[in-house]
């Protein structure tokens, strides 16, 4: 009778313990499910707000590059601003023969320097890797912007659906190098050496 009741007990008492354990995998998958859902939440806040960031610095960029463009064309640019934006914003300005690198913001100017090191078209996330940066999706959509506005503004063509090079004027006044071309007469500054 005594072996019954132990044998008894010892079933409930498993049976107790597996409930339990049930039990905290119900929770804990509970948990998992709720957590997924905040970082969802939280990727698309962040997708959002570099994309915000991109369209914004894209607006303002542009904009200087009219107020710059008015200016040159009137000669008007206060000497005691220099050349830069009237707002403070480094932009992408369009491609002109004797341009270099160095008349890019830094995240231009390392892209356009990997491009002209790279021996064949690259893709946003191969670029981004070559920079360091995390390899998220909103740090190469945001590098495909960049790159994008180098095809706009003449600096690199895009080959094919994302696969980025630069232009053979572009790439032929940086493999020349520094002092190679009428930069120095029009107040440029020569490319940075590439990396």
């Amino acid at each position: 009778m005594v072996e019954a009741t132990t044998m008894g007990s010892l079933f409930e008492e498993l049976a107790r313990r597996e409930a339990a354990v049930r039990q905290r995998i119900e929770e804990i998958g509970e948990r998992i499910t709720e957590l997924t859902g905040l970082l969802e939440v939280e990727e698309d806040k962040l997708s959002r707000l570099v994309i915000t960031r991109e369209t914004v610095e894209e607006v303002v960029g542009e904009a200087a590059g009219t107020v710059e463009d008015l200016a040159a064309e009137r000669g008007a640019v206060d000497p005691g601003r220099g050349a830069g934006s009237s707002i403070g914003v480094m932009t992408v300005p369009p491609w002109r023969p004797g341009m270099t690198g160095s008349a890019l913001p830094e995240a231009y100017r390392d892209a356009v320097e990997i491009l002209a090191d790279a021996a064949e078209p690259m893709r946003a996330g191969q670029i981004a890797a070559v920079m360091g940066l995390q390899d998220t999706a909103a740090k190469r959509e945001g590098l495909r912007t960049k790159l994008k506005r180098l095809v706009e503004r003449g600096w690199a063509v895009e080959d094919g659906p994302g696969l980025f090079t630069l232009t053979a004027a572009v790439a032929g006044e940086l493999a020349a190098g520094p002092g190679a071309g009428p930069d120095e007469r029009e107040g440029g500054i020569a490319s940075s050496p590439a990396r």
